[in-house]
Order: C-alpha cells, then sequence, then structure tokens
C-alpha cells in the first residue's frame, strides 16, 4: 500500500529563509521594471518588462511560456511544476502602468528613505517582484505538492480586453488565485472590490435648422441630457452603486438642432447580480425615444467583474497566520477599484487581492511605494501559498 506524498514540514521555513537576505535584489529588479515604460497601448514596453521578467526566472531555471497577442502585449505565463497534485495555485499581475511612453525619461525611479517613486512603482510593478520572488522562493526549496502558476499580462489598466481570456483560462480548477496589486495604504489587503464597466453611448438625431425649422429637427443633445437624469438617478451609496457620465459630445453649431450626441458612461456595482439587474435597466434607458425622432445605442468600453467578499474571507484567513508568522498584523479591506481578482472570483475561485508592498497615490505623479514592506509582504505571500498543501 502506498501513501501520498505529504509535504516536507520545513518547506516554508526553506522559503522563507531563501527570501531573507534578498531585500536588496528585490529593490534591484524593481527599479529596473520601474524604469521601462509600459503604458497599456505600447506593445513593445509592455513586452520588454514581460521579458525582463522571463529573463530573471529563466535564470532560475522556472519555465516561462510567452502568449502572443495582436496590438497589446503579449502574455507570458510561469511555473513552478508540483509533486503529483493538479489543482494548482495561480499568482496574477499586470506589467501596464497608465503613464505615457517617455515618463521614465522625466521621471525614473528614485528613492527617499524607505519609499520608492516612479511610474508604476507600486501598481504594480511592486506586485510583479513580489510573484517573481515567490516564485523563485518556491522553486529554490524544492516545489510543492501542487504546481504554482504565474500570469503576467499587459492590458489590465483599460480593461484586460486581451488578457481575460488567459486569466479565466488560468484560474480553471485552480485551488486559489493571489492578486498582487499594491497593499492599501492603511497595511490592509484586498478582500472585496468593485465591479466596474464604461460605456459609450451614442444618441441620433435629425438636423434641423434651429431658426427657420427647429421643429423639423430632433435634438440627440436634449436626448441625451434627459437620460443622464435618468442614469445618474440609479446611484444607491447604500448598495454600493454608482453611475456617472463624466465625458459628454454633441452637436455640430449653435444654431443646428443637434443630430448626434455621445457621453461615455461609468457604472460601478458591488454584485453580479446588481450588474446584471443595472445593465437591463440602463440598455432600456439608452433605448428609449426620450425625444421624438431620435434613437440610442450602447457599446461596452471595459468590463471588471466584482470581488465578492464570499470569495475572499478563508484566503484572508490563511494570509493572517502567514504574516503572523513574519511579525506583522494585517486586515482585510473593500475598495470600489476595479483589478483581475474579480474575474476569478466571478469563477468561484478563492481569491485575495492586494497582497503585493504597501503603496499609495497610484496614476499620480507622487505615486509611492514604501520599501519597508517588499521582502515581508513577499514572505507572507509566499508562506500562504505553501500552507494551501
Amino acid at each position: 500500500m502506498t501513501t501520498a506524498p505529504v509535504l516536507d514540514r520545513d518547506v516554508t521555513d526553506k522559503v522563507l529563509a531563501w527570501l531573507a537576505p534578498r531585500a536588496g535584489e528585490m529593490e534591484a529588479l524593481l527599479q529596473r521594471l520601474v524604469d521601462i515604460d509600459s503604458n497599456s497601448f505600447d506593445k513593445a514596453g509592455t513586452d520588454a518588462v514581460g521579458e525582463a521578467i522571463a529573463e530573471v526566472l529563466g535564470n532560475d531555471g522556472i519555465a516561462v511560456t510567452r502568449i502572443a497577442k495582436e496590438g497589446f502585449g503579449d502574455v507570458f505565463r510561469a511555473e513552478v511544476p508540483g509533486h503529483g497534485q493538479n489543482q494548482h495555485a495561480l499568482l496574477l499581475g499586470h506589467r501596464d502602468t497608465v503613464f505615457a511612453k517617455g515618463t521614465v525619461a522625466t521621471r525614473g525611479y528614485s528613492r527617499d528613505g524607505d519609499l520608492a517613486f516612479g511610474p508604476g512603482v507600486a501598481d504594480m510593478k511592486g506586485g510583479l517582484v513580489a510573484n517573481i520572488f515567490a516564485l523563485r522562493a518556491i522553486h529554490a526549496a524544492g516545489g510543492l505538492p501542487f504546481p504554482v502558476v504565474a500570469l503576467f499580462t499587459s492590458d489590465e489598466e483599460i480593461g484586460s480586453p486581451t488578457g481575460r481570456a488567459e486569466i479565466e483560462a488560468a484560474a480553471a480548477g485552480a485551488r486559489a488565485v493571489f492578486n498582487t496589486e499594491p497593499g492599501r495604504v492603511s497595511g490592509n489587503v484586498v478582500t472585496g472590490r468593485k465591479g466596474g464597466a464604461s460605456f459609450l453611448i451614442r444618441i441620433k438625431g435629425v438636423a434641423a435648422h434651429s431658426g427657420v425649422n427647429h421643429e423639423a429637427g430632433a435634438s440627440a443633445i436634449e436626448a441625451l441630457a434627459r437620460k443622464i437624469v435618468r442614469l445618474h438617478a440609479l446611484t444607491d451609496y447604500g448598495a454600493g452603486v454608482t453611475t456617472n457620465v463624466g465625458v459628454v459630445n454633441g452637436g455640430n453649431t449653435h444654431n443646428t438642432v443637434a443630430p448626434w450626441a455621445e457621453a461615455e458612461l461609468d457604472l460601478r456595482f458591488k454584485t453580479l447580480d446588481q450588474r446584471t439587474r443595472l445593465m437591463t435597466i440602463i440598455d432600456g434607458i439608452v433605448q428609449s425615444e426620450d425625444v421624438r425622432g431620435t434613437s440610442g445605442e450602447i457599446v461596452t468600453k471595459a468590463l471588471f467583474l466584482p470581488l465578492e467578499e464570499k470569495h475572499s474571507q478563508a484566503l484572508l484567513e490563511r494570509y493572517q497566520q502567514a504574516a503572523a508568522r513574519i511579525g506583522f498584523a494585517v486586515a482585510g479591506e473593500y475598495t470600489g477599484g476595479c483589478a483581475d481578482s474579480g474575474f476569478t472570483a466571478a469563477l468561484g475561485v478563492p481569491t485575495l487581492c492586494g497582497l503585493g508592498p504597501v503603496g499609495g497615490k497610484a496614476h499620480t505623479d507622487d505615486e509611492f511605494l514604501r520599501l519597508d514592506t517588499l521582502l515581508p509582504r513577499t514572505q507572507a505571500l509566499a508562506a500562504t501559498i505553501c500552507g494551501l498543501a
């Protein structure tokens, strides 16, 4: 009679010990990644970040597969094989930033005490470093009973139009997903996120001279204005639902009844059920004939699904135990921001987010990362993964 292999009881100690002296190496890699421009629409830049990641992992003998994408950066998939079990753990990280190509030349990586600055330093190149070193540590310790997979995507900041399918495919059958978006300024990790969607609303009207034959026209701008009032009325702070029309365009001249109008709508929601209900209502508002002779259509530009807290609680408890072993206390926190973790949680896979080093002021010139959290957060991440065995 044979018995199933058991995890070496010392494997977590080996992983933590391997990581312990590597804070300097981690910062050096952070600087290297930050000093590569990688806007979401900069394929060459996001691919350069992926190639740097593949080089570091490949030097340790960790296999990296490159999945080609047209128009956006490729997806890089790394894996540390397991010892017989098939249900893998999945790490997520996006390589893209919101900053334009050329930003690094004028505002590259810098450091002031324990604070690091630079484009994407927290969101989320610090998290990429955490994933890379967690993989390296687990590989150096001989691996775990199950595979550990990391997916490095390139378009999260614009809604993951090419990354989502790869993320969902990689999450299928996973025992847990860990997304290393930055830890909150409070020091907490993220246990819940809103879902979000952005839409382009187009209204078609009928042009007419506003003085000669006003009655022959159908104002697309008036129709849109009526719709905006109804769309904004869907906001329900108590339920966690917000709607916001943030951009409006339309019309040809001041003395022409507007034959066209457009608006960009942002929607945030807490649950999948809310999204289903709201989309039915929004479709009805857009397609209604608020002004006779007008018509409307809505196009989805980007979509994120929510990370509902019911999918993160068990992993939070495991992470808290690992953090206590490292020497820090941590709680879960809800945020209105969206992330790729919502896609995996929506599949019912246990998912925890905000596991990267602590940072703040993302998407601004003042974005920062606390370097004193880079090593311990990586250790806690790696220890949590080890504990899944």
